[in-house]
């Protein structure tokens, strides 16, 4: 099974993170954490990298769901999107599929919300 969705943008980085961000709003998700992978490798460990950029996504009345039917699901909030540039310089975005990481969990009463964040991830990305 597949854990993530993925589409390829022609928008610049920078347009791409604004996008996805205004995507995210429009399905009721905020933007808690934005982290600069390529440049926390760099003053970390000295390590060039693409640019590669993590944000983590919460649609809080779908968390609440989520917590109020499994505590420990909090282990893997927020959401995360990444927003990558590929070799050939376009830039691809990313979203974990919820419906493959709460198979995990093995609690079928997660299913709907899982679903439904699933379908809402599955929008933004398939509005860039």
């Amino acid at each position: 099974m597949q854990f993530y969705c993925t589409t390829i943008t022609d928008r610049s980085f920078e347009d791409t993170i604004t996008a996805v961000t205004a995507a995210l709003q429009k399905e009721g998700f905020g933007v808690l954490t934005t982290i600069d992978i390529a440049a926390k490798l760099k003053e970390k460990i000295g390590v060039e990298m693409s640019r590669y950029t993590i944000l983590g996504a919460c649609n809080p009345p779908l968390a609440h769901k989520a917590l109020s039917v499994e505590n420990k699901i909090g282990v893997m909030l927020p959401c995360n999107i990444i927003v990558q540039e590929t070799r050939d310089g376009k830039v691809e975005v990313s979203s974990i599929d919820p419906m493959a990481s709460m198979a995990a969990v093995g609690n079928t009463a997660l299913t709907n919300v899982a679903e439904e964040v699933s379908h809402k991830l599955k929008a933004v990305i398939g509005s860039l």
